[in-house]
């Protein structure tokens, strides 16, 4: 090492002392050439005396070349598209500096896209310097300064004209090792308002293909508001109601027809109730807001505090019930007879099951509030699954004869209900926990617990403890016993999640990987060797970091990510995500391990994940005023910053959306929400990561 350092002293001395008595071996010739009625190419064109050679752009090694540099003066009238791209430089091992070096012999060739934004004479300067070198010397001329003279025109203030929507790194300046980011805040007025799609670089066909991914899922919020009015049935709150209601419909009615038209009038204004509470929900707080209040940490906390009393109950600690003047009233209601006293009935059972509806209804509007249809679907699924039996058992009045008759595994039932809503109500804990990254439910922690819950479930079912309201249990029942054996296995699932362990299975509802307490479990060390490391960037590399997939990215930094992108010549992929983002998990889990995925997000693209419902403070001096649903806010924390972003921008406030764009944040791709299909992520990726190279 020591022999090494004394070669490049010496030869550095020895190459000061001759270059002021050098002519300089490289020669620069300027021109520019026209790309559009804005846009130039600025050719720097060198030639090479013979046995000179002179380095490429890259910066190798601190004790490498020196690489050649552009440098250009920042202005009003101009922008910088992308980075200077260089012609294809020769490679060689070279004994002097003990590796591979990359050169030009002969000639070079180095051009830097630029946009102009006035309509005036603008004269485009900066400098260049390089250093050149034979076998036996190497010079470094002073730097050498450029200009251009170019002429704008109307369209060029037309196209930089306009509000700026987001945060953007409108200039780079690159030298041998840095960049200089270029300061920009968000800019907002009642013009955001009318800006239009393409103002802001987005084809109009884009905000479509968002709504479809928005909408496409409304069969999933429907069928999981099914299976939760499937589940409400089976509690001691509804399904003692069946023969009753249905009993009073086919005996009190003087024909059969009349008292299955009857039946089925009660069942529709079940409906009617359930969806009319959907709608009012969507319509008091719009999508955005219901997004909003599902990652909101007052919300969440309220929310698990809520199920947690509702687990209390369920578990025998208390009865829920609302007040019985206001349950009487509406039952006296149901007395009037007709359609009226029909609708009354459906609103007395409603009012008289919600201790065990409750939390399913509620748990369900949050978790539907992902689309503006969301809760409409989820209420309109729930409220079939729990009308159908009283149309069906009125049409076919014989088939109650094989319904089951209440009784003591009702209560069965309802304590297993319990016991998951209490393993649901530490989700709801744990998302407010993620949001304020707290670090005080990390996964080891929220494993730990639920490793609990579902071994004391098993117990329960299997008789080894019975609750205040549980009779005697003789023996197990076959279906007793397939859900004992059922929560058993979650619970013998979830033991290497302590060490580790990914699971899949609860992708998504556990916290992720990297949010724990030791980011390989309890006792574990670091084991992939081939995890990558982030680039060596002396300016850029403080700001990346490997995820739990060993992909390379920014994490909550558009500005660096946006300009390393430029640097390195890459699109940028922007990750919109969310700590407590379900569908996120999934997509980190599933798709993203995969070989193909991780060899583009680390080769093809840079990757920068934005938490969109991250509420840690912004640096003061980064808030924003804008003009947002409707009146001026603040925004002061990272989340509302990408939120923002997101939702003027690309017309989503959603997560995951995936967007892939250029240097010049036009979009490469259409904009993509969560899809589980591989095969089609990958050939998204590729779509925009050709189109960028074109």
């Amino acid at each position: 090492m020591l022999k090494k350092i004394t070669q490049i002293f010496l030869l550095v001395s020895l190459s000061i002392s001759i270059a002021n008595a050098q002519d300089n071996p490289v020669h620069f010739k300027l021109s520019n050439k026209k790309v559009s009625a804005c846009e130039y190419d600025l050719i720097f064109s060198a030639t090479i005396d013979e046995p000179w050679h002179m380095y490429s752009l890259n910066k190798l090694a601190d004790d490498g070349p020196n690489p050649t540099v552009f440098t250009f003066t920042k202005s009003k009238d101009y922008e910088l598209v992308g980075k200077v791209i260089q012609g294809k430089p020769l490679k060689e091992f070279d004994k002097v500096f003990e590796m591979n070096v990359e050169y030009f012999k002969h000639t070079a060739s180095f051009t830097q896209r630029i946009k102009l934004l006035s309509d005036k004479k603008i004269t485009i300067k900066g400098k260049y310097e390089f250093q050149a070198c034979t076998e036996e010397k190497c010079i470094f001329p002073p730097a050498d300064n450029f200009d251009f003279a170019l002429t704008g025109s109307a369209e060029c203030i037309k196209t930089s004209a306009g509000v700026k929507l987001i945060p953007v790194v409108t200039n780079t300046t690159q030298t041998n090792d840095s960049v200089a980011l270029k300061d920009s805040t968000l800019q907002a007025n009642e013009a955001i308002k009318t800006t239009t799609v393409s103002e802001a670089g987005l084809d109009p066909d884009i905000i479509e293909v968002v709504k479809e991914k928005e909408n496409k899922a409304w069969w999933a919020i429907f069928l999981a508001g099914f299976l939760g009015g499937l589940t409400a049935l089976l509690t001691p709150c509804v399904f003692p109601m069946i023969p009753m209601n249905v009993s009073f419909f086919t005996k009190q009615s003087k024909t059969k027809a009349q008292g299955i038209k009857n039946a089925f009038l009660f069942a529709i204004s079940i409906i009617i109730l359930y969806v009319a509470l959907g709608l009012g929900v969507t319509l008091i707080f719009g999508a955005g807001a219901l997004h909003s209040l599902s990652t909101n940490v007052w919300f969440n906390l309220a929310f698990f505090l809520l199920l947690l009393i509702f687990a209390m109950s369920f578990l025998g600690a208390f009865e829920i019930t609302l007040p019985s003047s206001f349950v009487n009233k509406i039952d006296a209601k149901s007395d009037k007879g007709g359609y009226v006293g029909i609708f009354f009935m459906a609103f007395t059972l409603v009012l008289v099951s919600f201790s065990c509806t409750g939390p399913i209804i509620g748990t369900l509007l949050v978790e539907a509030a992902t689309s503006i249809s969301g809760p409409f679907w989820g209420m309109f699924g729930f409220a079939l699954a729990l009308a159908l039996p009283f149309g069906l058992f009125a049409a076919f009045p014989g088939w109650l004869n094989s319904l089951p008759q209440s009784g003591g595994w009702l209560n069965t039932v309802k304590v297993t209900l319990g016991f998951l809503e209490l393993a649901l109500a530490l989700k709801f804990a744990s998302n407010a926990d993620l949001v304020i990254q707290a670090g005080i439910l990390t996964r080891e922690v929220f494993v730990g617990i639920w490793i609990a819950i579902f071994a004391f479930l098993s117990f329960y079912l299997l008789g080894v403890f019975k609750t205040s309201h549980d009779s005697d249990v003789k023996y197990v029942s076959v279906g007793r016993l397939f859900v004992a054996l059922t929560s058993f296995f979650v619970c013998m699932y979830l033991i290497p999640g302590l060490w580790g362990a990914p699971l899949k299975l609860f992708s998504g509802i556990l916290p992720p990987l990297e949010y724990s307490e030791s980011p390989h479990g309890f006792g574990g060390s670091a084991g992939n060797t081939n995890t990558p490391s982030v680039p060596k960037d002396a300016e850029f590399e403080k700001y990346m970091e490997v995820n739990k997939n060993g992909i390379i990215h920014f994490k909550n930094d558009y500005e660096h990510a946006l300009a390393y992108a430029k640097k390195v010549g890459k699109p940028l992929l922007i990750d919109f995500t969310g700590h407590a983002c379900a569908n996120c998990r999934k997509t980190e889990d599933y798709v993203w391990p995969d070989h193909e995925v991780t060899k583009r997000l680390n080769n093809d693209v840079v990757l920068v994940s934005l938490y969109v419902d991250d509420k840690r403070a912004l640096d003061p001096k980064d808030y924003m005023k804008v003009q947002w649903y409707g009146k001026e806010r603040e925004i002061t924390d990272i989340g509302d910053k990408y939120k923002y972003l997101e939702e003027t921008i690309y017309g989503s406030s959603t997560q995951p959306l995936y967007v892939l764009i250029n240097g010049d944040e036009k979009l490469l791709t259409p904009v993509r929400g969560y899809d589980p299909n591989i095969s089609e992520y990958v050939k998204w990726l590729d779509v925009g990561i050709a189109k960028y190279k074109k």
